[in-house]
C-alpha cells in the first residue's frame, strides 16, 4: 500500500491514464458536469468556471475527542477518572486497526482507493446527474471524498456551541447539508468535495487519509471513530475485530443511524413498523454486512472458509456503553465535579462559558489533577465506614478535604453521599460538593463553629497581644466592638461553654486548648469584629449570602456571634486558612489542576493560582504554637491526633447541636472534616450509628485522613518557634484593695483583669468583713494573676503604745483597746501604781492580735 504523499501529477495520475492531463477539464466538464448543469439550466463554461473558483484548500482540524480527567495513582502514574464528550471517539494509529477493517471498508466503499487520485469520475458523474434529477441523495464518493465530507461536517458542528437551544437541529443540519443536497446545491457540494479531495491527496499519504477517515467517521449516535465503535458495539478494540464484526462496522458507517445495532427495539421504521431490531436479528444491518462480506470475498481479501463462517454468524452486539461525566469517577466523583467547575468557570479554557463547555466536551484535553489516591482512598474509607449515604432522612452528611499548604493543591475530597447529576428526593444521592463553595459545586457551605476562632487569635496577635496575657474568661456581659465605633452588649452566658463550663481567668493559650467561648469573647471585646472578619477575608475565606444567592466576603456581615463561627463556609476555605498558618503565613489558593495537554501533546496554560504572604511569619508561628495545644494531650482535638510523631496544629468546632468540624495540619498537609446536617437543624448530639457517636465521628475521620497524608508525604517538620514578644508575660498594676469590702475588692480586681480568691478570715482590728490583707500586695505583677484577699474576722485589736504612761493609765488604755487580760510585770513596784512608769508592753505596741491575748506591761 503506497504511503508517500502524492504530487499534483500523482493525484491526477488516474485521470491521465484515461485521456491525458490536457483533457481532464474537458472530460470533467463535457462528460460529467456539463450534462448535469444543462439539465439545471447552466452552461458548460459556467461549470468549468465554477470548479476553478471553488476553494481549493481544506485543512482538517483535530476531530472532536473526549476530554479526560486523571488522578495520581498509588504508583505515581495517571489514573483515568472520567471523560466528557459530545462525540465518543478514541483516535488510534494505523497499526492499531486490524487489517480486516481496511479490507472491509475498501471492498465496500472504494475498491480502487490506492489507484485513483482522490476522485472517481465515472461514479461522480452518475452521482451528479442523479442529484440534479433528484433520483438519489448520495454520491459514490471515494474514501478521500468521504473523509472531506466528514471533515466539513465536523467543522460545521464545531460552530454549533454546546448549550445552543437548537443544538440538535443545527448539528443534524450539518450532516444533511454535507450529504443530502440535490440539484445545483448537490452539484456544487460534489464539486467542492472533489476539489478538496484532490488537495488533501497532495498533502497526506493514502494511509493517513484512510486512518483519518476511520478516526472521524460516525458509527451512530455519539459513537465516532473505529476504536470507539469496536469498543461500544462489540466490547473489543479495533485491533481485535473479527471479519464479521469488521464487516458490520463497515456497513454501519454507510448509514450510521439506520444501521446501528444498539437499538433493541429497532433503529429504523418501515411502513410504520420498527425494523432492524434484536427481534429481527438486525435485518437491515445484516443485509449490508453480508454485502460487505461478499465484496471482501470477491476481492480475495478473505478465504472461502472465512466467508462462510462470517455469513453464518448472527449479528451479536455486546454493547459497552461508555460512561461520561463525573459519575464514572465513583468514589472520586466529588473531586471530579470540583475540577469540572474549574474548567467551566476559568478563562484558561475559553473566554465564554460556551467555549469552555466546548473545550471540555470536544477538544480532547488531558487534564491531570492533584488528587492523590494514596490519600484519597483512605479518606473515602474513613468517611464511608462511619457515615452512611442517608442515615435518617434528615440530611445527615459528611465531607472531608486534604490540601498541601505549600502549594494549595487539593489532595483529597470525600463525601458520604453517592454522586448523581440529576436531582432526586433520595438523600443518599447528591451532586453538591459539600467541601467546596457554591461556585465550585453548588454548596452553600456549612456552619464551621469554633474553628472560626482562628481569626480572632490571628487578629489578637496582629494587634500586639500575647498568648500569655491573662483575661477574665468567665461569663460576663461584654461591650463588643463591631465596626467603626459601633458596639453591642453581649452576655456570654447566653452562649455558654462546652459542658456548661462557667469560664475562668486564663490566657489565649488555654482558651484555645479548651475552646472556651467566653474566653474568646473576652479577647474579641478588645478587638473589632470587622477586623476579625477581615483576617478571614485575607486568608481566603468566603461565605454564602442567602439573600443575594452568591458567595461574598465575610466582612459583608459583622456581628458579635461571628467570633464563634456562625457563618456558613466551605470546609476547603477553612482548610486553606489553617494551611496558611502551617505555611508560615503564606496563603495558597486551592488548586486542583496540575497540567493540561491538548490532542497534539502540547502543554496548555492551567488556571492561575497564586501564593501570597497574608500574615506575618511571626504571627503564624505564634498561632501555630497556640493551636498545637489543641492536638496535644488534654486538648479538645487530642482524639483526632494519629500520634505518629508528626507535629500537628488544629482546632475543633461545633455549632448548636447539629454541626461539628475538625481541622488539623502538619507543615505538609491540612485536613478539614465536617460532620453534621447539610440541611435543617435536627440534633445529632448523643445519637449513634454503628457504635459511633455522631458528634465524635469528626475526630476519627480527620485522624485517619491526616494519618494517610502523613504516611504518603513523609510526616511534617517542626513548626517555627513562636515570637518572643507574642508569648511574653504581661506586667500590669495591681491595685491596693485593703480596707475595702469583699464585694468592692473583688470588683476592683476583676475589672483590672485579675482573678480573685477570697481566703479565710484573719485576725485584724478592721471591722468584720473588711479586707485585712491581699497577696500579692499592690504593685507590678503578671496580668491575670490570681489575688488572694483575706477579710477581717473582727476579733483582733492593735496593741496601743503605752510607754511613758503611769501604770494605771497604761492598763486602762490597753483595756480600752479591747484587751481583756492585762498584767503588770515584776519590774513594777507592788501597790504603788503612781510610782510605776510603763516602759514597754508585750506584745509590743502596734501588734495586731486577738483581744483575748494576754498583754504584759513592763515598768522602768
Amino acid at each position: 500500500m503506497p504511503q508517500k504523499n502524492r504530487t499534483a501529477k500523482g493525484v491526477l495520475g488516474g485521470l491521465l491514464g484515461l485521456i491525458g492531463l490536457s483533457a481532464v477539464a474537458g472530460v470533467l466538464v463535457t462528460a460529467t458536469v456539463t450534462p448535469a448543469l444543462a439539465v439545471a439550466g447552466a452552461a458548460g463554461s459556467q461549470a468549468l468556471d465554477l470548479f476553478d473558483k471553488l476553494p481549493s484548500y481544506l485543512k482538517p482540524d483535530a476531530p472532536m475527542e473526549p476530554s479526560t480527567i486523571y488522578a495520581i495513582g498509588h504508583d505515581g502514574n495517571p489514573v483515568q477518572m472520567a471523560t466528557f464528550f459530545d462525540q465518543n471517539r478514541t483516535q488510534v494509529e494505523f497499526d492499531q486497526i486490524s487489517p480486516v477493517v481496511y479490507d472491509a471498508i475498501l471492498s465496500s466503499e472504494d475498491k480502487g482507493y490506492y489507484e485513483h487520485g482522490g476522485v472517481n469520475l465515472g461514479a461522480t458523474a452518475k452521482a451528479l446527474i442523479d442529484n440534479v434529477r433528484g433520483t438519489s441523495s448520495r454520491g459514490a464518493s471515494t474514501i478521500s471524498q468521504q473523509y472531506v465530507k466528514n471533515v466539513l461536517v465536523q467543522q460545521c458542528e464545531q460552530k454549533v456551541l454546546p448549550g445552543d437551544e437548537n443544538y440538535a437541529d443545527k448539528t443534524a443540519q450539518c450532516w444533511l447539508d454535507a450529504t443530502n443536497a440535490v440539484g445545483t446545491d448537490g452539484i456544487e457540494r460534489k464539486l467542492q468535495e472533489m476539489r478538496y479531495a484532490i488537495q488533501i491527496e497532495k498533502d497526506y499519504s493514502k494511509n493517513e487519509i484512510l486512518l483519518g477517515y476511520l478516526n472521524i467517521a460516525s458509527f451512530g449516535g455519539t459513537v465516532y471513530g473505529i476504536e470507539a465503535a469496536a469498543n461500544y458495539y462489540f466490547n473489543t478494540s479495533a485491533s481485535n475485530l473479527t471479519v464479521a464484526q469488521a464487516a458490520t462496522l463497515a456497513g454501519i458507517v454507510q448509514n450510521p443511524n439506520r444501521y446501528r445495532i444498539d437499538k433493541i427495539g429497532g433503529s429504523a421504521t418501515e411502513a410504520g413498523n420498527a425494523v432492524n431490531s434484536e427481534a429481527d436479528g438486525y435485518a437491515l444491518t445484516k443485509v449490508r454486512r453480508d454485502y460487505v462480506i461478499n465484496r471482501m470475498h470477491e476481492d480475495g481479501k478473505i478465504t472461502d472458509a472465512q466467508h462462510a463462517e462470517a455469513l453464518e454468524s448472527p449479528i451479536a452486539p455486546a454493547i459497552n456503553a461508555p460512561s461520561q461525566g463525573c459519575a464514572a469517577a465513583q468514589n472520586n466523583a466529588y473531586f471530579c465535579q470540583y475540577v469540572k467547575t474549574v474548567v467551566l468557570g476559568d478563562p484558561a479554557f475559553g473566554d465564554t462559558y460556551e467555549e469552555r463547555v466546548k473545550a471540555l466536551q470536544r477538544d480532547g484535553l488531558e487534564i491531570y489533577t492533584s488528587l492523590d489516591l494514596r490519600i484519597q482512598d483512605p479518606a473515602v474509607a474513613a468517611l464511608k465506614d462511619r457515615v452512611p449515604p442517608n442515615l435518617d432522612n434528615q440530611h445527615f452528611g459528611g465531607a472531608g478535604v486534604t490540601i498541601e499548604p505549600a502549594t494549595g493543591r487539593i489532595l483529597a475530597i470525600t463525601q458520604n453521599t453517592n454522586f448523581q447529576e440529576t436531582p432526586t428526593e433520595d438523600q443518599a444521592y447528591s451532586s453538591l460538593v459539600y467541601a467546596a463553595d457554591y461556585d465550585h459545586g453548588g454548596s452553600a457551605g456549612v456552619p464551621v463553629g469554633s474553628t472560626y476562632k482562628l481569626f480572632t487569635l490571628i487578629n489578637w496577635l496582629e494587634t500586639g497581644h500575647s498568648v500569655n496575657e491573662s483575661l477574665n474568661g468567665r461569663h460576663q456581659t461584654l461591650k463588643m466592638n463591631v465596626c467603626d465605633g459601633q458596639t453591642q452588649p453581649l452576655d456570654t452566658s447566653e452562649i455558654n461553654n462546652f459542658d456548661n463550663n462557667p469560664g475562668y481567668y486564663g490566657t489565649p493559650m488555654r482558651f484555645t486548648k479548651d475552646s472556651l467561648n467566653s474566653g474568646y469573647f473576652a479577647m474579641a471585646s478588645r478587638l473589632e469584629v470587622c477586623d476579625i472578619n477581615a483576617v478571614a477575608d485575607r486568608m481566603g475565606v468566603t461565605t454564602w449570602d442567602p439573600d443575594a444567592q452568591k458567595v461574598v466576603k465575610t466582612t459583608d456581615f459583622n456581628y458579635p456571634y461571628n467570633v464563634l463561627g456562625d457563618k456558613y463556609i466551605a470546609p476547603l476555605d477553612m482548610a486553606s486558612a489553617y494551611a496558611t498558618v502551617a505555611n508560615k503565613g503564606i496563603y495558597c489558593a486551592p488548586k486542583a489542576i496540575d497540567r493540561v495537554v491538548n490532542q497534539k501533546g502540547e502543554e496548555l496554560p492551567v488556571p492561575e493560582t497564586a501564593c501570597s504572604q497574608v500574615i506575618s511569619p511571626e504571627v503564624a508561628a505564634t498561632a501555630a504554637y497556640a493551636l498545637q495545644g489543641v492536638m496535644n494531650s488534654g486538648g479538645t482535638g487530642q482524639n483526632a491526633n494519629p500520634y505518629d510523631g508528626t507535629p500537628l496544629l488544629g482546632k475543633t468546632g461545633s455549632h448548636e447541636t447539629y454541626a461539628t468540624m475538625m481541622i488539623e495540619s502538619s507543615t505538609k498537609a491540612t485536613t478539614a472534616v465536617y460532620i453534621g446536617r447539610t440541611e435543617g437543624f435536627a440534633n445529632i448530639w448523643n445519637e449513634w450509628y454503628n457504635d459511633n457517636e455522631l458528634q465524635s465521628i469528626r475526630y476519627d475521620v480527620a485522624r485517619d485522613m491526616q494519618a494517610a497524608a502523613n504516611a504518603a508525604l513523609g510526616g511534617g517538620d517542626e513548626f517555627p518557634r513562636p515570637d518572643d514578644n507574642l508569648i511574653r508575660r504581661v506586667l500590669v498594676d495591681l491595685p491596693n484593695v485593703v480596707g475595702q469590702t469583699v464585694g468592692d475588692a473583688t470588683a476592683t480586681l476583676e475589672s483590672a483583669g485579675f482573678s480573685v480568691n477570697v481566703g479565710p478570715e484573719v485576725d485584724s482590728d478592721a471591722a468584720k468583713g473588711i479586707i485585712a490583707t491581699q497577696d500579692p500586695g499592690a504593685g507590678q505583677v503578671s496580668s491575670g494573676t490570681t489575688v488572694t484577699i483575706s477579710p477581717s474576722n473582727g476579733q483582733a485589736a492593735t496593741v496601743p503604745d503605752v510607754s511613758g504612761k503611769p501604770l494605771a493609765d497604761a492598763v486602762e488604755a490597753l483595756k480600752a483597746a479591747g484587751f481583756t487580760s492585762v498584767t503588770a510585770h515584776a519590774s513594777c513596784s507592788a501597790g504603788d501604781d503612781d510610782a510605776n512608769t510603763v516602759k514597754s508592753s508585750s506584745p509590743a505596741a502596734g501588734t495586731a492580735t486577738k483581744k483575748s491575748t494576754a498583754v504584759t506591761v513592763k515598768c522602768s
